[in-house]
């Protein structure tokens, strides 16, 4: 596709949640949270059951988890913290296992930097998690910055996050495109006054991303070059 100049675009940068929008973690998430489980003497929980249980945190994620196995609310605080420590030492171990970009992703980054788009990774896993499975699975320089879960920063949906990437970037949030697979990156991109991207290729539904306001709806990741190339003439 032609490209217009950089000025022209109705973006200047695009902000990517990490699982399930650049990459596919959900057999790594399932592995080590099954084994968190079977460790602690809990039953497993299937594979496929795992996307609705991701995308707001470790500790959201265990407690769904233990929700699913032992029963809602049939389990103590130490239990909860003992399959917390438990999955956050296995996952922690080897964080790009089983991990995946997916199909056509470093080739989109790619071409939105050459593009002179600025990019970005926003996510609700620990910062040292995601910054490992960046750097494993893209090339050095595919990101201006990768922001993972920090102290003092509240995670997804609170806007704050976001908005430290915009002022790292230098780009007003309006000028930014905020894409994710969840509900929770939808009012993320919202809070922080971004449109929103939400992708098909990840772990939840089209209905849910339409629900919660997603300005665009993305069933490849070669689409989103041309949606943030948009020219605002």
């Amino acid at each position: 596709m032609d490209v217009p100049k950089t000025g022209d675009f109705l973006y200047r940068a695009c902000i990517f949640d990490l699982d399930g929008t650049l990459v596919n973690t959900l057999r790594s998430i399932a592995y080590f949270s099954n084994e968190a489980l079977r460790e602690c003497g809990y039953r497993t929980i299937p594979e496929e059951t795992y996307r609705m249980i991701v995308g707001d945190g470790a500790d959201v994620q265990v407690r769904r988890m233990l929700d699913r196995s032992a029963g809602k609310g049939d389990y103590s605080e130490a239990d909860f913290q003992q399959v917390r420590s438990v999955y956050g030492n296995l996952y922690g171990g080897n964080p790009t296992y089983l991990a995946a970009h997916y199909p056509g992703m470093p080739e989109t980054i790619r071409r939105l930097k050459a593009a002179g788009l600025k990019t970005a990774v926003f996510s609700n896993k620990p910062d040292e998690w995601a910054k490992a499975i960046i750097g494993s699975l893209f090339p050095q320089g595919s990101f201006d910055c990768c922001y993972g879960k920090r102290p003092g920063i509240p995670r997804k949906p609170s806007p704050e996050g976001v908005q430290r990437i915009t002022r790292e970037l230098g780009v007003e949030p309006n000028r930014c495109l905020y894409l994710g697979d969840t509900n929770t990156d939808m009012k993320t991109g919202a809070a922080a006054g971004m449109d929103t991207a939400g992708v098909l290729w990840g772990f939840r539904t089209r209905r849910e991303l339409e629900d919660n306001h997603a300005k665009y709806i993305l069933e490849k990741p070669k689409e989103i070059l041309p949606v943030a190339v948009g020219s605002m003439r």
